[in-house]
């Protein structure tokens, strides 16, 4: 079982980032919210933050997870879920992959 876990290559991470990009910013777009709001929900100083997460550049802070769900209105459990799918994709494969 375990060796059948695949280890991200950094064009593979790079690629999952920029596709995790794309779904933080559809489900901004989806809320009709501009980097500036979101980022004014999330008390960020900087806007540009948004915009380099949603270009696949940055990580969001797991310690600011629930933030980022409740400011998306994602239930966390899920939003959490999908952000490990992208952002740890090996615990994501042992946490998940067997649990259909």
């Amino acid at each position: 079982m375990l060796a059948e876990l695949h280890k991200s290559t950094p064009e593979e991470a790079k690629e999952q980032r920029a596709t995790l990009g794309l779904w933080l910013k559809s489900l901004r777009e989806a809320k009709g919210l501009s980097q500036r709001d979101l980022a004014d929900r999330l008390s960020l100083d900087y806007y540009t933050f948004i915009s380099q997460l949603e270009n696949g550049r940055g990580k969001i802070p797991s310690h600011r997870y629930a933030e980022w769900a409740e400011a998306l209105d994602q239930k966390p459990r899920n939003f959490v879920r999908e952000l490990l799918r992208y952002y740890e994709p090996l615990t994501y494969q042992i946490l998940f992959e067997d649990a259909g």
